[in-house]
């Protein structure tokens, strides 16, 4: 039997980008909190700036289990599912909030209502046949001020394009109305920026200086940017990089209402005959332990949300928890239609190390930002360049057709053109289809002989499109930029993304959604869930700060009601 532990208020699942900000509202509202996260802390004395060690090694994991509990993937129902090399994603203390790039956007106005406005200004015609796209169920200006929160809280450099309504182009113009400025400037122009920037302004376009979780000065304590890299796959060892490890879960601490239990395994979330959760179980040093609480929050990344409900059958939920609806798993999408477009210059770009939110951004084409009723698709792509260029990978460079891939004439080539080459990352809208989702695997099992989590997500035309589009616009910019060849690499098709969403949307209806519009479980009144896994269609740019500004809303909402939620 398990280990029965003293009652908590509330018991939260994961400490990464979602469930590592929901804690600081909740323990400074005084709730008793107790954290269950898998991995364990990364003290900054472990991040190396060492291209072997993060980036062709990956090294920068803590544990296991991530990867035994890895999902299997497959494009189509008739095709076996199977599992990638490395999973993106890592357990610790700050999740993988410790090595993404931090790059930290709102979402548009135009991502919370996707669906009535693409009828209102195109017609039916323009969604993407087998969609599942539907209008979020709040706007952008109800979770403005949560935005808000998560810049200031966590700490984003960056300069506001719309200010109360006024636009500004240093910023991005294409942006939602912001009510304060970012608290710190954007990170330092470079040589290679400077370029990019001209070209942008060259061609008519609106080019800016992207935002990062990143400080640009010393913020709150911690010290600026040393920009010396490794943001792309590596922790900070200054802590300049806004990790929640370093940011809100320290603050909560000081609270003393929050108690971590590191390297704790949740295996399932029990729930009573009234249908309401009543706690954690997990497996910790070799025991079983169930904690009880009177709210129970998930935040256990997208993939690991859908499985952990599914494997929570009870008598209430015999088809998993909050899954009386059949919804969970369903309309999951990803970020999943990787494309290259690199560029070889006549001169050297001084492109090396810096980080890969020191960047130039062009928004004009993503979103709905130009008319779309000739081009054949629905949503966007945002266009990045930045620095961050380490040697093995510089070495790895494309000849462009102008060098052999080996021998001596390659390694001559490499030597003179390897600081003149760059490439783009281009981020498009995704959106949720009928035939994508994620289920359990009936054939593969984690150690303790639980399925893993099986995605099913094929290529789709309307993102495949939209990135050709962007793959276009891309070259235009990097021609305008003096590149004497530029190399578009077509899209690879889906993949297990780091961004992934869906699988528990949030909704108004019971029917067709999971949680409600404060993340709360239809069905499981004292549930809540947090992370990309709420989320129904996805923007241009990267989610974690949209993922954030949902955690705090999410606990903040918690605290408003407590009494009838604990009830």
């Amino acid at each position: 039997m398990p280990i029965r532990l003293k009652p908590v208020d509330i018991v939260v699942i994961g400490l990464g980008a979602a469930g590592g900000v929901a804690v600081l509202p909740l323990a400074r509202a005084g709730l008793k909190i107790a954290a269950l996260e898998a991995g364990t802390w990364m003290p900054p004395r472990v991040f190396r700036a060492d291209e072997m060690h993060n980036n062709i090694r990956n090294l920068v994991t803590t544990g296991s289990k991530v990867q035994r509990e890895m999902p299997t993937f497959r494009t189509s129902e008739s095709e076996p599912a199977m599992r990638p090399a490395v999973h993106p994603m890592m357990n610790a203390i700050g999740g993988t909030s410790i090595h993404y790039w931090a790059q930290s956007w709102r979402y548009h106005p135009w991502d919370f209502k996707v669906r009535s406005e693409a009828l209102r200004r195109y017609g039916a015609s323009a969604l993407p046949v087998g969609s599942a796209i539907r209008d979020w169920p709040l706007t952008y200006d109800e979770l403005e001020p949560y935005y808000d929160l998560i810049e200031h809280e966590i700490g984003v450099s960056g300069k506001a394009g719309n200010l109360k309504g006024t636009l500004d182009p240093r910023g991005n113009i294409f942006e939602g109305p912001r009510q304060r400025e970012y608290p710190m400037p954007p990170l330092r122009d470079t040589e290679f920026t400077d370029v990019m920037m001209s070209a942008g302004k060259k061609l008519g376009w609106h080019p800016f200086r992207g935002p990062a979780a990143i400080n640009s000065v010393p913020y709150r304590g911690r010290p600026g940017c040393a920009l010396h890299g490794y943001c792309d796959r590596g922790g900070c060892h200054v802590s300049a990089k806004n990790a929640t490890s370093v940011t809100t879960i320290p603050e909560a601490l000081k609270t003393k209402h929050l108690t971590i239990f590191d390297n704790a395994h949740v295996t399932r979330i029990l729930t009573d005959r009234n249908s309401k959760a009543t706690g954690v179980q997990y497996l910790r040093d070799g025991k079983e332990y169930f904690q009880p609480a009177k709210v129970v929050m998930l935040g256990a990344y997208t993939y690991e949300n859908s499985r952990l409900l599914l494997l929570s059958k009870s008598a209430a939920f015999p088809k998993g928890l909050s899954n009386n609806h059949g919804q969970v798993g369903k309309h999951y999408f990803g970020h999943w239609a990787f494309v290259n477009v690199s560029a070889l210059f006549p001169f050297d770009l001084n492109a090396w190390y810096g980080a890969m939110a020191q960047s130039v951004e062009v928004d004009d084409f993503g979103d709905d930002h130009q008319d779309h009723a000739a081009l054949g698709f629905l949503g966007g792509t945002g266009l990045h360049v930045s620095t961050e260029k380490h040697p093995i990978a510089s070495a790895a460079m494309n000849t462009y057709g102008r060098a052999p891939s080996f021998g001596s004439h390659w390694k001559s080539f490499v030597r003179e053109n390897a600081g003149r080459w760059v490439s783009a990352y281009l981020q498009n809208t995704s959106f949720p289809y009928e035939n994508t989702y994620l289920d359990l695997d009936p054939e593969v099992r984690d150690p303790l002989g639980d399925p893993v989590c099986r995605v099913t997500s094929g290529p789709k035309p309307n993102e495949a499109r939209s990135m050709a589009y962007g793959q276009d616009k891309m070259e235009e910019w990097f021609r305008a930029a003096g590149a004497i060849e530029v190399l578009k690499t077509p899209s690879t098709g889906p993949i297990l993304s780091t961004h992934a969403f869906g699988g528990t949307r949030m909704g108004d209806d019971p029917e067709t959604n999971v949680v409600d519009r404060w993340g709360m479980s239809h069905v499981a009144p004292n549930l809540a869930i947090v992370g990309g896994s709420v989320i129904g269609t996805s923007s241009a740019r990267n989610p974690t700060q949209t993922i954030q500004a949902l955690a705090w809303r999410t606990a903040d909402h918690i605290i408003k009601n407590w009494r009838s939620l604990a009830s």
